[in-house]
């Protein structure tokens, strides 16, 4: 639907790891989904090898232990959350890259986490960014059944008018705004030829 190296460089985001691998030539920061880890590591418990499940369940302790305290967050304050968090990191990490089995599925996690680590835990130092990426799939989530239902579309004006509308009752229904009113005000803009409103300065 878009291009990723279209993306404002400034833009921070929490992303599942398959996309993050279409965005090696983008400068950004990137939050992966620990969502998506948690259900892959519980996928490794489900295999046969033991020594695979015995290091699964070490880093869901570890990833437990996380969430526990980024829960507490508003009852510890801020300093404490961030030194509490980072010890957490350190540990989950050696966790990850120590005593690591000799299966394939095994070596493929620690490897990304010896490349990509710090990805996973970007959350505790910047602000505004979440742990999961639930309510970006909750955004699109509309996109996905409306492509479902019509098939999409076929041409590049039917392709560029859904992605602007999609984008627009996207970003309207995050900030709490009506996609009706600024549709109706960018119609307003076009026909009167004022400037149209923009979606980052919508009030």
């Amino acid at each position: 639907m878009f291009s990723m190296k279209n993306l404002p460089a400034f833009l921070d985001a929490t992303i599942s790891r398959p996309i993050a691998n279409n965005m090696k030539d983008c400068d950004i920061l990137v939050q992966f989904c620990l969502a998506h880890l948690i259900r892959e590591l519980k996928y490794l418990t489900t295999l046969r090898d033991k020594s695979t499940i015995a290091y699964s369940e070490r880093l869901l302790k570890a990833i437990g232990e996380m969430f526990g305290i980024f829960h507490q967050r508003e009852q510890i304050g801020d300093k404490a959350f961030a030194k509490a968090m980072d010890k957490n990191r350190k540990t989950f990490l050696a966790e990850a890259l120590t005593n690591v089995p000799q299966t394939k599925q095994a070596q493929n996690l620690a490897n990304r986490f010896r490349k990509h680590g710090d990805a996973y835990f970007r959350f505790i130092t910047t602000p505004n960014i979440e742990p999961t990426n639930n309510l970006v799939e909750q955004a699109i989530r509309f996109v996905v059944i409306d492509r479902r239902i019509t098939q999409g579309t076929r041409g590049e004006k039917g392709r560029a008018w859904c992605e602007r509308i999609w984008t627009v009752l996207a970003t309207c229904a995050s900030q709490g705004h009506s996609a009706f009113d600024f549709i109706y005000q960018s119609i307003q803009a076009h026909f009167f030829n004022q400037p149209a409103p923009s979606l980052l300065a919508y009030p």
